[in-house]
């Protein structure tokens, strides 16, 4: 009995001290690419949408996209120069951005994109550990 006891407190302790080292163990940094559309005055909701699907469609077709994230602007501090979509691509390094960047689906999308934009802004930053 004081053996099983024994072997089970030892587990125990394994498993909490696992627990917290994990817990304690940052998460690897990422690479996060921010765009901002603007779209012209004469781009129809249709056009809009179709960008939409299309950025979002990269995802599938990207494998070097880890996330995608976008929304329609909403802040009420009236700072985003006209941009009304924000779009977030993470990346695990920036080799694999790179590889985005000259990716064949991604130059068709900028294909298509390019005809109903009025402005794009990007940043990318790592995130911090």
């Amino acid at each position: 009995m004081k053996s099983a006891l024994l072997v089970f407190a030892v587990l125990l302790a394994m498993g909490l001290s696992w627990t917290v080292v994990s817990a304690a163990t940052p998460k690897k940094a990422k690479l996060r690419h921010v765009v901002a559309f603007k779209f012209k005055d004469t781009a129809s909701p249709a056009d809009i949408k179709r960008v939409e699907e299309a950025f979002a469609a990269l995802k599938g077709k990207i494998s070097q996209i880890e996330a995608f994230e976008w929304g329609m602007n909403n802040s009420p501090e009236g700072l985003n120069k006209g941009c009304t979509h924000g779009f977030i691509l993470t990346f695990g390094s920036e080799k694999d951005r790179d590889a985005y960047l000259i990716h064949p689906d991604h130059q068709e999308f900028g294909k298509l994109v390019k005809p109903v934009l009025a402005d794009v802004f990007v940043v990318d930053f790592w995130t911090k550990e």
